[in-house]
């Protein structure tokens, strides 16, 4: 067989090997109903409610490379050293408010349910008065106590779950990946105060600019790709157990 042959292939069936993701079902026995909770709230949100999706990207390392790194020239791509230098970690909360793409982020040397709640405040305080949706995962520095108890007093703000394991239905996460390549992945940080201010340079940036995700799927669509994938991984595990 020539590599002409696979390489037609490949172009004809739109077949692109060299790339991968990440994949994972949901074991969750309330999935359904939290998918059309959460993409309802993007779809069709209650009127003048503002919806925030909020999570947090722990352990953000600060890492500097050994020696300069060589900018692009004619000729020769970027080139840095294979070894680097930890200089600590942060750990960053963020908030996006999907219908206007604004984000509110503050870095944080832990993560807990202090400086969640903390946080909480500070994303919700500019929306004082209004209805407020929060979209965010199961971690159990979100349902602390104290966090139960503010809620209680504060009923017009509503939390709504992602099914465990599904935190691709949160929004926040599309940005943390932005953020990710264009700014942290490639970065140099001679301490944690440099990474901090490098994100926090970088969301004052974003809000300059700031437009929502375009979120086109509706539930019964995620729910046929999520019953795709269930039933391709079934007939891997039976072929591999013949």
């Amino acid at each position: 067989m020539s590599w002409h042959y696979i390489a037609r292939v490949w172009r004809e069936e739109n077949l692109k090997p060299h790339r991968n993701g990440t994949s994972k079902i949901s074991k969750d026995p309330a999935f359904v109903d939290k998918v059309a909770d959460v993409v309802g709230l993007y779809l069709a949100p209650p009127g003048g409610a503002v919806v925030l999706s909020i999570d947090e990207k722990t352990q953000i390392q600060a890492l500097d490379r050994t020696q300069p790194v060589l900018p692009v020239a004619f000729g020769a791509g970027e080139k840095r050293t294979h070894d680097y230098v930890r200089h600590g970690t942060t750990n960053l909360f963020a908030a996006l408010n999907v219908h206007t793409g604004e984000v509110t982020g503050e870095c944080k040397p832990s993560r807990n349910g202090a400086n969640f709640l903390a946080f909480l405040k500070k994303a919700t305080r500019p929306h004082a008065g209004k209805e407020i949706h929060v979209v965010l995962d199961n971690l159990s520095t979100h349902t602390t106590p104290e966090v139960k108890a503010w809620l209680e007093k504060n009923p017009h703000i509503r939390f709504h779950f992602t099914p465990v394991g599904s935190s691709w239905l949160n929004q926040i996460e599309i940005w943390f990946g932005i953020l990710t390549r264009q700014s942290i992945r490639r970065g140099t940080f001679s301490s944690v105060n440099v990474l901090v201010k490098q994100i926090r340079d970088y969301i004052n940036s974003w809000n300059e600019d700031a437009k929502p995700f375009t979120w086109t799927a509706n539930s019964e669509e995620n729910l046929t790709k999520v019953r795709l994938v269930q039933t391709n991984v079934k007939k891997l595990v039976n072929n591999n157990s013949n």
